[in-house]
């Protein structure tokens, strides 16, 4: 097929102003790819296209998919090596936090009812009966009328039950075991309780749990050292076509820079995978297919990028069938990005995304990035979502629902990123969200939307 814009020239010059206008709309809705594979009205395609397949909504798939996850194969990693991994099982908390009574700030630990009366008119004096740091306990009881100096962290002292911070205190050089109190506290004040925080034998972490900072902050602070999370799938990437060659090599006339796997490495490593960067693979059938079967023998999902739909050179889906692979499906109703190959090869799976960059990015985080977190055993595989305010017109005037490139500001508000044609990767660069636009649909400015996040 010629490039849309050749295409168009072409036929503008043999055919009426309307007929070019109907014509060219039909060769944007298949632009995702090669072709959308769908029976489109533009007189390229004017062939019925059938399979077994039909298109299904994005939900579907995404269920589809993560019903035939396999469970977690758990092992255990140090906490140093465990963020934003998944946890497998409940973890319960072996000791109470805080571990014990303790002073929240420098200060003195004193008898709250020995000090009822204190002000900065009329102070108490109190005995120092002890100095304790933090890392020391004291195993003297503190009497009516004594204090101990303490300090963040500190044990507080039997006896004792408040703290008076040292801002509301005097001492005198020439009387160093005293020390003046200039303001009351109340029972408790300016102490951490123990326990007040976790009680011992509570849940810490649920199964499913993805291990953030906060989380592995409060697991090292009960004492555990290591958790046991699910393996990291091995996710292979290949990506299709003669025209390829790797960045910072020569390039020829017609060829074109390859970048979809260096996204699509960095997304699978965010979402707990173990990235596989495959060699460039040629438009030819013999050769996809030694490719596939080559990455099948080292990892657990193996991603594509271009070769998915029905043009004569994508070769993807014949090949991965060559292979003893099964299609499960390859059409979602999405914009960008309606070709999408699914299938399973001996308990492993095969995602074919389509070659537009923006279309591959949008379907992996749509469609792949859910299936490596539920193999690690997440419970939350959605992308993180943010609520905005659109600042623009946002219109869809297609008939799928259409994920649009948006760039959300710290005040919430939502704009596009630029042009949405799935080869253009200027608005990708700007874009830090998507937003879900219906199909024959316009979102007003000043619309609340949900803003999908992936960085």
């Amino acid at each position: 097929m010629r490039s849309s814009s050749t295409a168009a020239d072409f036929l503008r010059n043999r055919h009426s102003e309307f007929f070019y206008d109907w014509l060219l709309a039909g060769v944007a809705a298949a632009e995702d790819d090669r072709t959308s594979g769908m029976k489109a009205f533009s007189p390229f395609y004017p062939e019925e296209i059938s399979d077994a397949f039909g298109v299904l909504e994005l939900e579907e798939a995404v269920e589809r998919i993560l019903k035939a996850v396999p469970a977690p194969v758990a092992e255990t990693v140090p906490l140093m090596e465990a963020h934003g991994r998944v946890a497998v099982e409940p973890i319960l908390s072996p000791v109470d936090l805080p571990l014990f009574d303790n002073s929240a700030m420098d200060g003195y630990a004193v008898r709250a009812g020995d000090v009822a009366a204190a002000s900065p008119e009329q102070s108490v004096e109190l005995e120092i009966a002890g100095r304790i740091e933090a890392g020391q306990t004291f195993d003297a009881k503190i009497g009516t009328g004594q204090c101990a100096r303490v300090f963040t962290g500190s044990p507080l002292p039997a006896g004792t039950d408040a703290v008076v911070m040292q801002e509301d205190t005097r001492t005198k050089a020439d009387r160093p075991n005293r020390v003046f109190v200039t303001d009351a506290v109340k029972p408790w004040e300016n102490v951490r309780l123990r326990g007040e925080d976790v009680r011992a034998g509570t849940a810490l972490i649920e199964a499913g749990n993805v291990l953030t900072i906060g989380r592995l902050n409060l697991l090292g602070a009960t004492g555990l050292a290591t958790v046991k999370v699910g393996q990291q799938p091995k996710a292979g990437l290949l990506a299709t076509g003669s025209e390829l060659i790797e960045p910072g090599q020569e390039r020829k006339p017609g060829q074109i820079y390859e970048s979809n796997r260096l996204g699509l490495a960095t997304l699978i490593s965010k979402a707990g995978g173990v990235a596989r960067v495959f060699p460039l693979v040629p438009d030819n059938l013999e050769s996809t297919q030694e490719a596939i079967e080559k990455a099948f023998e080292e990892c657990d999902i193996l991603v594509t990028s271009g070769g998915v739909s029905v043009g004569e050179l994508d070769f993807v889906k014949e090949a991965f069938e060559q292979s003893g692979g099964k299609l499960e499906f390859w059409k979602v109703a999405i914009k960008p990005g309606r070709p999408f190959v699914y299938g399973q090869r001996k308990g492993k799976f095969l995602f074919g995304l389509p070659g537009n960059p923006v279309s591959a990015l949008v379907t992996f985080l749509l469609l792949v990035r859910p299936a490596l977190l539920r193999w690690q055993g997440a419970i939350e595989t959605g992308l993180p979502v943010s609520r905005g305010e659109l600042a623009e017109v946002l219109n869809n005037r297609g008939s799928r629902r259409h994920f649009m490139r948006v760039r959300m500001g710290a005040d919430g508000k939502v704009y596009s990123a630029g042009t949405q044609a799935s080869h253009i990767l200027s608005s990708l660069a700007a874009a830090n969200g998507l937003v879900d636009v219906p199909a024959d649909a316009v979102l007003p400015a000043g619309t609340s939307v949900r803003v999908l996040r992936w960085d």
